[in-house]
């Protein structure tokens, strides 16, 4: 999920700064962005009644390509117009609002998906608009990674944010001290607890993959500016957060290691009308 959320005391849709922040570079977002496990892919696709899937916040078309790649028909709904302008231009078909305001026009769909972008939603009114966008039985995921920071470069990370930046818009300091697995489960709870107030879905599931990725420091620096803590920073203040993540890298020797979950939480819709 890249720590663009990560408390419970906050309610990352009303961020809309943050949330539409992303399409500043969005070359850097498409190329550094972690894609998703294919069997994340593959089980979603077997738990829908079909292959016609609608991507919410579907940003450059991450997910929504991988989606194409394994035969699915994707429509993605982005409220940047510099990631759908992306995305399209990556093959996928975009309509630019943002969730809450977008209008399904009758369509309905197999599955509603969101890659790292459901924390921007609305928890009920996205629930309840997907509700109304998806066929019976149709299968709501939207999913998040989730990944653990050494606690060496986690602590960079938030001492350096301090210091140039003053408080976070999202609790990093919290990473330091638990596993982010346990930081991030409020946010899952919300989700969940979304889906069940709409009133038209089964009981939600939770889905966990567990993955590791290996990045030089170079590589890691060069998606650092794409998180939601850092979008909005200027050039100068940006660079000393990298300089100081870096530092804590290359005491490591020059490399991490970074162990990923992928969290989907899940249901199927069952009501009728």
């Amino acid at each position: 999920m890249n720590h663009d959320s990560q408390s419970a005391e906050v309610e990352p849709h009303r961020h809309r700064e943050t949330a539409e922040s992303f399409g500043s570079d969005t070359a850097r977002y498409d190329r550094t962005r972690p894609r998703y496990p294919d069997v994340l892919i593959d089980r979603i696709i077997a738990s829908s009644p079909g292959r016609d899937i609608l991507d919410v916040g579907c940003g450059t078309g991450i997910e929504a390509r991988q989606f194409q790649a394994a035969r699915c028909t994707v429509l993605g709904v982005e409220p940047d117009t510099r990631m759908a302008e992306f995305a399209r231009r990556t093959g996928v078909n975009v309509e630019v609002a943002t969730f809450e305001a977008w209008n399904p026009a009758g369509r309905r769909f197999d599955a509603v998906v969101a890659g790292t972008a459901w924390h921007w939603v609305d928890p009920v009114a996205g629930a309840a608009k997907a509700a109304r966008a998806l066929q019976p039985q149709g299968l709501l995921a939207p999913f998040h990674h989730v990944f653990q920071y050494p606690p060496e470069v986690m602590e960079a990370l938030a001492t350096a944010y301090r210091q140039v930046a003053g408080d976070a818009p999202f609790n990093l300091s919290s990473l330091v001290t638990k596993p982010a697995l346990d930081a991030y489960q409020p946010l899952f709870d919300k989700i969940a607890d979304g889906i069940r107030e709409a009133g038209a879905f089964s009981e939600p599931e939770q889905w966990q993959f567990h993955w590791n990725h290996a990045y030089t420091k170079d590589e890691w620096l060069d998606q650092l500016p794409t998180h939601g803590t850092l979008t909005q920073l200027t050039p100068g203040k940006l660079s000393k957060i990298l300089d100081g993540v870096g530092a804590a890298i290359d005491a490591m020797g020059g490399s991490l290691n970074m162990p990923y979950t992928t969290v989907a939480v899940t249901a199927k819709r069952i009501s009728t009308d």
